[in-house]
């Protein structure tokens, strides 16, 4: 005779803990192998991860300033590049993020040299090929995000080998 007691179903929880370890770890790899996120990113923080989204914070420097003093719109693009990767890495703990599909960055305003931002991520997705994720650049006022600089989406082909 069987028994109708069904098992629970096991869902894999990752502690923010874990995830966030996972994160900086991810970077620190990372950043000496890309020679443009080891000059955007070298001092990037990562405040927060859990499974879908990320959040971290970044004081801007010369490098991230173009010629009117503001954060120059490619350094935005590869910030919403890198934070869309973070979000997926969040998904499952992968290492691999997958290579960019597409990639939209909408300048709303600007933060200059000294200014601290406010970067955040999420996993919209994360399907068998494909992943889409949201990032949210914004200046960081009183310790907390402020005005929005940039909304970035990001799409990318993301099947695991």
């Amino acid at each position: 005779m069987g028994s109708n007691v069904q098992e629970p179903k096991v869902e894999l929880v990752h502690d923010e803990a874990i995830v966030k370890s996972h994160i900086e770890e991810l970077t620190a790899a990372q950043l000496p192998n890309s020679a443009i996120y080891n000059f955007l990113l070298s001092d990037v923080r990562i405040v927060s991860a859990t499974k879908g989204s990320m959040t971290a914070r970044l004081t801007l420097t010369r490098n991230h300033i173009n010629s009117g003093g503001g954060i120059h719109g490619a350094a935005s693009a590869a910030i919403v590049d890198w934070a869309g990767g973070m979000a997926i890495a969040t998904w499952d703990l992968r290492r691999r993020t997958g290579v960019s599909v597409d990639i939209h960055v909408t300048y709303l305003s600007s933060a200059g040299e000294g200014d601290e931002i406010e970067i955040t991520s999420h996993a919209d997705k994360v399907g068998g090929s494909l992943a889409f994720t949201r990032v949210v650049i914004s200046k960081v006022v009183d310790g907390k995000a402020g005005p929005v600089i940039a909304n970035g989406s990001h799409t990318k082909f993301a099947k695991q080998r």
